[in-house]
């Protein structure tokens, strides 16, 4: 098979929110940039953000940007390094403004400043009561954003290849990044986009679940590519569950329902989270809030025919109301439930909706193993690891963790590449391994079909790394998954004729998405303590272990590496970059 080169200064991988914000950045720096995209750029899965943005303006109430660290800290159940978390946080209030002045349609108050609305567990003077944080534009926040930093990527010049696949790193001897092999979803052409830097920005693998609110197109196509070229994943282990995906569909109700006053209600019409979470009720943190949920329906408080959801109820909300801040929702519900949740509540039960972890790397946006930055090499959004997230995401910091820290890593790749950054000679051997993978998927025969390996892995995942995971079912789950494993090595396209290669790319996103399954298993079957989102039953509430969490034995990164799956462990960096060190307590809201 034969391929073509073609050279950037810079190729970014992902055209959702961490992949334009970057892109503005090298662009208007006069650099060269290509962004390679599997679907249309407003297509990518920012655009499904509903709630907001998290900056603490104080247009509504008083916040300040070390109240949202501490709450960021603590929602990450102290596994967040708090240098980046300092940094993220001090830096909201500067992307935000920007990107209204991007011209990011944000709702506004009375009295012409940005709306905000308050959202699970954000809270001001350091933990005392709910604050309004979350930026917003109604329930279309993630739509708003894609839209206004297109245009400024269309105005700075930046080059699109839209409905490419990402196939491969392309790594030297000396461990640099050269850029990427790609495919054109339509012909089958493949391309080597030879760069000087190559930033991945390709977001989150949620579809390893059987139930998610991801999309289709989110496949782990960066952290497959990244671990194939011996990079490691870091806290794959961490799958945030968000409380209120429509039941039956996954579709994702925001978080801001409930910030804009919905309650959460068990089969007797209980408002039920005041027993889990007394001062924060229904605005606690995901991983609290999933918890409760999976707790009720299991002590048979469920609701409908087979109490196995909840109900969120916001119809003692003003229907004007509803309809200014929350239309999505509203048309959501109607077309995924059957309800008009402005008559009748919502059903809703946990789905999996987004990675902690992802590709090493620091608050700059390099990719950094073991404190070795690896040279060409950047990552930003929900593929990175920047460590921001910890165990468990706050909501809203997710478009504010893309925007922070896809804005810095294009100003580390414009900055290593103002130095004089040249093109090295082109390492053809890391193309040649891609064009023999692309040839066994072509020639396999008599292999598994990648629609079965892909549900096996799928409903793998969800049975034995779920909502509440147990030593048992995560020992049974890593030798399943490393079975589907060796299925998915062998697969087989059944149908070669079909247009925009279809067959070929999923059997591409697959050897992608059984990387990240593979990571996810192994590391929580050896992490052997309740942290976050990964909570395990056989780790026990005490005074040494506060909600089962093991500091003196757990404070720690995992690290996953492809060969072997062997792990590694690293320190959690407890110093921020200028205030003091929050230091470790039981998590309670």
């Amino acid at each position: 098979m034969s391929y073509t080169v073609r050279k950037f200064d810079a190729v970014i991988v992902g055209a959702g929110g961490a992949g334009l914000r970057a892109a503005i950045q090298l662009s208007e720096a006069g650099l060269k940039t290509a962004v390679l995209s599997k679907v249309f750029p407003t297509r990518s899965h920012t655009v499904a953000a509903q709630g907001g943005v998290a900056a603490s303006l104080g247009n509504s109430e008083e916040d300040h940007w070390h109240w949202h660290m501490y709450d960021t800290v603590k929602g990450s159940d102290w596994l967040g390094d708090q240098d980046a978390i300092e940094f993220m946080c001090r830096k909201a209030n500067e992307v935000v403004v920007e990107l209204e002045h991007y011209g990011m349609p944000f709702d506004r108050l009375d009295n012409g400043k940005i709306y905000q609305r308050p959202f699970g567990g954000h809270m001001s003077n350091f933990g005392e009561k709910p604050v309004r944080r979350s930026c917003a534009a109604a329930d279309r926040t993630g739509h708003a954003m894609l839209h206004a930093m297109y245009q400024r990527n269309v105005k700075a010049n930046t080059q699109f290849f839209v409905e490419w696949q990402a196939l491969d790193l392309i790594r030297d001897e000396e461990g640099d990044v050269q850029g990427v092999t790609a495919m054109d979803m339509e012909t089958g052409d493949v391309v080597a986009f030879h760069a000087r830097a190559t930033l991945f920005a390709t977001g989150g693998a949620g579809r390893i679940f059987h139930s998610s609110t991801n999309a289709f197109i989110n496949t782990g196509d960066g952290l497959g590519m990244a671990a194939r070229a011996g990079i490691p994943l870091e806290d794959m282990e961490f799958w945030q569950f968000h409380p209120t995906g429509v039941a039956g569909a996954g579709v994702l109700i925001t978080e801001g329902v409930r910030g804009e006053g919905g309650i959460l209600r068990n089969s007797a019409g209980e408002r039920f989270m005041e027993r889990y979470a007394p001062n924060a009720k229904d605005l606690a943190s995901r991983d609290v809030v999933s918890r409760a949920m999976v707790t009720e329906i299991n002590e048979g408080r469920g609701c409908g025919h087979n109490k196995d959801y909840v109900l969120l109820d916001i119809t003692h909300l003003d229907p004007g109301t509803i309809m200014k801040r929350l239309p999505g929702i509203r048309e959501i519900g109607l077309q995924f439930a059957g309800v008009d949740c402005i008559k009748e509540p919502l059903p809703v039960v946990p789905t999996c909706h987004y990675q902690m972890g992802g590709i090493p790397t620091n608050y700059h946006g390099q990719v950094v193993v073991h404190d070795q930055v690896i040279n060409g090499f950047y990552a930003a959004g929900e593929c990175a690891c920047a460590s921001v997230h910890g165990a468990n995401r706050l909501g809203t910091n997710s478009l504010l963790d893309l925007l922070v820290f896809g804005k810095s890593a294009g100003e580390t790749a414009v900055a290593d590449l103002q130095q004089g950054r040249a093109h090295k000679p082109l390492h053809t051997a890391s193309i040649d391994k891609t064009l023999a993978r692309l040839d066994r998927l072509n020639t396999q025969k008599g292999g598994a079909n990648v629609h079965e390996a892909r549900l096996a892995m799928q409903r793998t995942m969800q049975k034995h790394a779920g909502v509440f995971r147990f030593d048992n079912l995560l020992k049974e789950g890593v030798a399943e998954i490393l079975k589907v494993s060796e299925d998915v090595a062998r697969t087989e396209i059944k149908d070669k004729s079909q247009v925009f290669n279809t067959a070929r790319v999923e059997a591409l996103e697959l050897d992608n998405l059984i990387e990240v399954a593979t990571a996810t298993m192994i590391s929580a079957e050896a992490r052997k303590e309740s942290r976050g989102a990964h909570v395990r039953d056989d780790a026990h509430d005490t005074a040494e272990t506060p909600n089962g969490r093991d500091d003196k034995n757990w404070l720690k990164h995992t690290l996953w590496y492809r060969e072997g799956n062997r792990l590694e462990y690293k320190p959690v960096q407890m110093k921020p970059l200028s205030v003091e060190t929050i230091e470790l307590k039981k998590r309670a809201y």
